[in-house]
C-alpha cells in the first residue's frame, strides 16, 4: 500500500505537466501562426487542436485518451479568452471543430491502444491532421474563396416606391436575425444617398466583437430596374472572418407589387472551408434577406 501512494502521486503530476505543456505549445503555435498571418487558416482550427490533443496522448496510460483531451480542449477554449484575447464569437465558432478534431484523435488513440499495433493510432493521426491543416496556409492548398448568395421576393411595392428606397439613406432600425446577434459587430446608423454612379454610402457597425468601424461602397453600375454597389473599403470586424465584394440589387414590376432580388458577393477568409464555408453562407444568406427587407421593402 505504501508504495502505491507515490505512483499514484507521480502519475497525477505527469498528467498535470502533460496538460501545462500541451496548453503552452498550443498557445505559442497560436502566437507564431498570427505572427505569419496565418490565423484564419485550417493551421490554427485544426492544427492547434491536432498539437493539443496529439501531446496528451503520450501521457503515460490515462484511462481514457479521450475523455482527457475534451477537458483539456475545455480548459484551453476558456482559457483563450483572457490569455490569446479571442472573444466570444471566436470561441464558439472554434469549440465545435476543436472538439472534433480532439475526439477523433482520442477514439483513434485508445483503439490503437487496445490492439496489437499501438503505434498505428498515432501514424495515423499525424498524416490525417498534419494534411488537413495545411488548407488556407497556401494558395495551392486552398479551396475556392469567392462567394454568391441570392435571394429573391415579391415585395407589395410599386417599382417606383423600390427605387426610391433604395436611393434613401439605409434603415437598420429593424430587428437582426437571432444568428446576427450572437455578438457579430452591428449596422447601426448610415449615411449616403442616391444611386446614381459613383454615389456612396457609410454604414457604421459596433457592438459584439472587435472595435467599432465603417463599410463603406460605392455604386458602380446602374440601369433601369437594377444597380451594383462595389465595396471600397470595410474597418469592421467582418472584415477578419470574410471580405465583402459587392451586392447587386435589381427589381421588376409584377403586377402592383415587384419583384426583388439581392445578390451578395463575398470572399471566405476563413479555413477549413468544409466547417466555416456554411456558417458564413448562412449568415450572408440572413444578411441578404435583412438587407431585403430594410432596403427594398423600405423597412422603418
Amino acid at each position: 500500500m505504501e508504495n502505491q501512494l507515490p505512483s499514484g502521486l507521480r502519475q497525477s503530476q505527469i498528467s498535470v505537466i502533460a496538460i501545462i505543456i500541451a496548453i503552452a505549445a498550443a498557445g505559442t503555435a497560436y502566437r507564431l501562426l498570427v505572427f505569419k498571418h496565418l490565423e484564419q487558416t485550417s493551421a490554427l482550427f485544426i492544427g492547434i487542436p491536432s498539437i493539443i490533443a496529439i501531446l496528451l496522448t503520450l501521457t503515460p496510460r490515462p484511462k481514457s485518451v479521450t475523455g482527457m483531451i475534451c477537458k483539456v480542449m475545455a480548459i484551453a477554449l476558456l482559457m483563450s479568452a483572457p490569455l490569446l484575447g479571442e472573444g466570444f464569437i471566436c470561441i464558439i465558432m472554434a469549440a465545435p471543430i476543436f472538439f472534433a478534431v480532439g475526439i477523433v484523435i482520442g477514439v483513434i488513440t485508445d483503439r490503437s491502444r487496445r490492439s496489437d499495433h499501438p503505434g498505428g493510432g498515432m501514424a495515423t493521426c499525424l498524416v490525417l491532421f498534419g494534411l488537413m491543416s495545411l488548407e488556407g496556409v497556401t494558395e495551392k492548398t486552398s479551396f475556392t474563396r469567392d462567394e454568391i448568395v441570392s435571394v429573391s421576393s415579391r415585395v407589395p411595392r410599386s417599382a417606383q416606391e423600390v427605387e426610391r428606397s433604395l436611393a434613401s439613406t439605409p434603415n437598420f432600425s429593424a430587428p437582426l436575425p437571432l444568428y446576427l446577434s450572437l455578438r457579430f459587430p452591428r449596422p447601426t446608423r448610415a449615411s449616403g444617398e442616391g444611386i446614381a454612379v459613383g454615389d456612396r454610402r457609410s454604414i457604421h457597425f459596433e457592438g459584439g466583437e472587435g472595435g467599432p468601424g465603417d463599410l463603406l461602397v460605392q455604386v458602380v453600375e446602374r440601369r433601369p430596374g437594377y444597380v451594383r454597389f462595389r465595396v471600397i473599403s470595410d474597418s469592421s470586424k467582418i472584415a477578419h472572418w470574410l471580405a465583402w465584394q459587392e451586392s447587386e440589387i435589381s427589381w421588376s414590376p409584377s403586377g402592383d407589387a415587384s419583384n426583388v432580388q439581392v445578390r451578395l458577393h463575398y470572399k471566405r477568409l476563413l479555413d477549413p472551408a468544409w466547417y466555416f464555408g456554411p456558417w458564413e453562407r448562412y449568415a450572408v444568406h440572413l444578411s441578404a434577406e435583412y438587407l431585403l427587407q430594410s432596403v427594398a421593402m423600405g423597412s422603418r
